[in-house]
């Protein structure tokens, strides 16, 4: 049955049933409101160091293709190494004190990069390092991140839960390319990197003033009746994921974007700097504007679903997302500005809708007790491909050239959503009524 836009549903009249009563705006839950305003916080932060990082590597360090590429390996490498483990311990503990654990070491970790560049002893391997660790917080994090909002708001509320925490990112990543661009040209990038570090520490304050208690983690699997090794736990989330008919072709999509996604990442802030000779101001100035397509990509991703049907939005936007991405490569070099703003503010738009969407769809479908394991397996699939990405865009950025590399990028991304296309998402038009496969 296909949704109907928001207001056109049939009166409980006509269904037969008794009014039921609405839940509130999310707007007035203080507990999710702590949530999203240290999303928000930490995702300003976030977005000042996904530029400035890298051109730590690049202006302060003189770091090249393949060293680029390396970076983006140590970063996401934790995802490979250690997602399950993670997803086995945030199944058995409560997940708000692993959250803010996290942020403080994060915080802790930044807060490096700057005190040992004034000190004078900053190295390539110092910021690999730092990569590294805060890649394996990250994990730990997420994993937890995407099983707490369950615990917060209701099932129903899910969707709305995500596409506000999107907004927060996407309100973020407006502002903050454009003042890191500034920050780095004023302040040198390692200054920059201590606004993330300092946004850490904020949002690890916010998740800690969250009231509302999580349930505890049952003793053990009631499927298994025992409780089981972390390997049986581990075993479990993996086979949840692979057999469920959705998130097995949820899974293949996005790990595949994501693989070709990051063959061109790694190389695209030394294609604006060394092939198209923009400056970092002008970098941020860019992609400001083209997150753009971010915000308005939160504000309509639950809108969206419920007018076309969350299988489609899924389908359609994970397509849409490979499609932005041709404009990177294919930018003129005279003058590549707008051919830059308006990819970024396609691919920015639908990576946002589809996230929304079918994150919303996975916790929804996945009992309680799961969730950490599913996410966890989800994160390891989906991200365990941007190591690999990295490293062939780096190797490629350095044989066949930058540009070349970023079209390469760009037509893997193109097929990415084949796995969703064929699948039973393409049918499916609502979240279903129970958790399940």
């Amino acid at each position: 049955m296909t949704l109907e836009p928001q207001g056109a549903d049939p009166s409980p009249a006509e269904l037969g049933t008794a009014p039921s009563k609405r839940p509130p705006s999310l707007w007035r839950h203080r507990d999710f409101l702590k949530l999203w305003t240290a999303q928000t916080v930490s995702q300003f932060g976030d977005e000042i160091t996904g530029i400035a990082l890298p051109l730590v590597a690049i202006l302060t360090l003189g770091a090249g293709a393949f060293e680029m590429g390396l970076l983006g390996v140590v970063r996401f490498l934790p995802f490979i190494l250690f997602t399950l483990p993670a997803g086995v311990w945030v199944d058995r503990m409560r997940r708000r004190p692993i959250l803010v654990g996290a942020d403080v070491v994060r915080a802790i970790l930044l807060a490096s990069i700057p005190i040992a560049f004034l000190g004078g002893w900053l190295t390539l391997w110092h910021v690999y390092v730092v990569a590294f660790l805060a890649g394996t917080c990250e994990v730990f994090f997420d994993v937890s991140y995407q099983s707490y909002l369950p615990s917060i708001v209701e099932r129903d509320q899910l969707v709305d839960g995500n596409a506000k925490l999107e907004l927060s990112r996407a309100a973020s990543s407006v502002t903050g390319p454009s003042v890191a661009g500034f920050l780095v040209e004023l302040l040198r990038a390692p200054i920059a990197v201590a606004f993330d570090a300092l946004s850490y520490v904020g949002a690890a304050i916010f998740i800690g003033l969250i009231r509302r208690q999580e349930t505890p983690p049952p003793p053990h699997d009631p499927e298994l009746g025992k409780r089981p090794s972390m390997l049986e736990e581990a075993r479990a989330g993996l086979g949840y994921v692979l057999r469920h008919r959705y998130l097995r072709s949820i899974a293949a999509c996005t790990g595949l974007a994501n693989l070709f996604g990051n063959i061109g990442f790694v190389v695209l802030l030394l294609y604006f700097v060394n092939e198209l000779d923009l400056s970092p101001a002008a970098i941020g100035i860019i992609l400001a504007l083209a997150n753009v397509g971010v915000v308005l990509g939160a504000l309509t991703g639950g809108r969206l679903a419920r007018i076309l049907g969350i299988g489609p939005v899924i389908i359609g936007t994970a397509l849409l997302a490979g499609a932005g991405t041709v404009f990177y490569p294919a930018a003129p070099r005279d003058d590549p500005f707008w051919f830059l703003v308006v990819g970024g503010a396609i691919a920015g738009f639908a990576v946002v809708v589809y996230n929304v969407n079918q994150v919303g769809l996975r916790q929804a479908i996945t009992p309680d007790r799961m969730l950490g394991r599913m996410n966890a397996t989800m994160r390891l699939i989906v991200w365990g491909t941007i190591p690999v990405g990295a490293m062939i865009g780096g190797y490629l950025g350095t044989t066949i050239g930058l540009q070349a590399t970023l079209w390469v990028s760009a037509g893997g991304e193109l097929l990415a959503f084949l796995p969703v296309l064929l699948s039973p998402l393409r049918r499916l038009r609502e979240i279903p009524e129970e958790p399940g496969g």
